[in-house]
């Protein structure tokens, strides 16, 4: 599900804006408006091209490319990361100057490191301009990039992604295990009843991962499990959605669950929510919302204030699923130019009677501002 267009508009503002604090309030509300005339919409299911698809797609307003991990290191350390690097674009097309400044496109990067067994949270982002090569992306070899922090294929197929934030790092090398999974309908992930509010969406569940994390000045060596998430849309959330619980789970048994619940102002969910099922050969089963029950079992409340949910009981009758999945920490809230909670999270429960653990990554919007 991740960042749709409403938060993720909140974070070109502050680029664009930044120093504009007098700017009329109508050009904000224009930037936020869900008449977006002249991108392209998500409409109906397309064919998905690859490596194609893992580049760019300039003609809808956003997208995002996301990646989260789990990773231990040689003594049994534990991290959690996340990098995400969002494109928007400001306008349907360039306008027109001879200034090579000039772009409508930016780029806008979230780097965040979970330290498990210190209990510690690092968080960092940046912004960059798609011109002049400070940001951008490419499908062929892939990469996409804001500043110095990027996600590149390498000789040979792998994936290389690096950040750097002077006190943490990450700099690690991601294999697919499994090929791209569409989520939704052949990839078109309904948000809302009102057409055109949907996004494109795959994910590829499991990325064998290796390379280094670095926090207080020391580097880890890590192996672990990432997963990739990608959409592309030009949507925003209806009138009547507040946010959503993202849950993207790497069970032991090589079987993976990715479900969104999209959160009504009446705190229920929306009928639109939904994930999908990936088995341990890679076959790919859509979820609607009636297939997953998700129950909040305990909740964190931020220093900062906001409430969250912090542990939840998630079962999927269909594929014999009944599980817990516990944060390893309660803080893994980001302050960017907006604040969402996203952290590592454990999985313990069972399937078909049989017991079960895993991993995985939590993303929840909406709760606090």
């Amino acid at each position: 599900m991740r960042l749709t267009f409403t938060l993720f508009a909140l974070l070109a503002v502050a680029v664009v804006y930044a120093d504009k604090a007098s700017e009329p309030p109508s050009q904000l509300a224009e930037l936020l408006s869900a008449d977006a005339e002249g991108y392209a919409k998500a409409i109906e299911p397309r064919e998905f091209v690859f490596p194609d698809d893992h580049g760019p797609h300039p003609d809808f307003r956003n997208e995002w490319w996301y990646v989260t991990g789990n990773l231990d290191d040689k003594d049994g350390r534990r991290f959690g990361f996340e990098l995400t690097i969002f494109r928007f674009a400001l306008a349907p097309t360039k306008p027109e100057s001879e200034s090579l400044w000039r772009t409508n496109q930016v780029y806008i990067a979230h780097l965040a490191v979970t330290d498990a067994d210190e209990e510690r949270f690092f968080v960092a982002q940046r912004y960059a301009r798609g011109a002049l090569g400070l940001a951008g992306a490419q499908a062929r070899p892939f990469r996409v990039w804001a500043d110095d922090w990027f996600i590149a294929e390498e000789p040979g197929g792998a994936w290389r992604l690096v950040a750097d934030d002077g006190d943490f790092a990450v700099d690690v090398t991601l294999r697919a295990q499994k090929p791209p999974v569409l989520n939704g309908a052949d990839g078109l992930s309904q948000k809302s009843s009102q057409p055109g509010n949907a996004s494109y969406y795959y994910s590829i569940t499991r990325l064998q991962t290796e390379g280094r994390i670095r926090v207080y000045g020391r580097e880890h060596e890590v192996s672990g499990m990432s997963w990739l998430d990608r959409e592309w849309s030009t949507s925003a959330l209806a009138d009547d959605q507040v946010g959503w619980d993202w849950f993207a789970l790497q069970l032991a048994d090589g079987s993976d669950l990715m479900f969104y619940g999209l959160r009504l102002t009446d705190g229920t969910q929306d009928p639109h929510s939904g994930g999908t099922f990936i088995g341990a050969d890679g076959a790919a089963t859509h979820l609607d919302q009636e297939d997953v029950e998700v129950t909040v079992l305990d909740t964190w409340d931020s220093p900062e204030g906001g409430t969250y949910p912090s542990r939840w009981a998630v079962t999927v009758p269909r594929f014999g699923l009944d599980v817990t999945v516990t944060p390893v920490i309660a803080n893994q809230e980001l302050f960017t130019t907006v604040r969402y909670w996203e952290g590592a999270v454990d999985v313990e429960g069972s399937r078909h009677g049989e017991r079960i653990s895993g991993r995985g990554y939590v993303e929840l919007t909406g709760y606090a501002q």
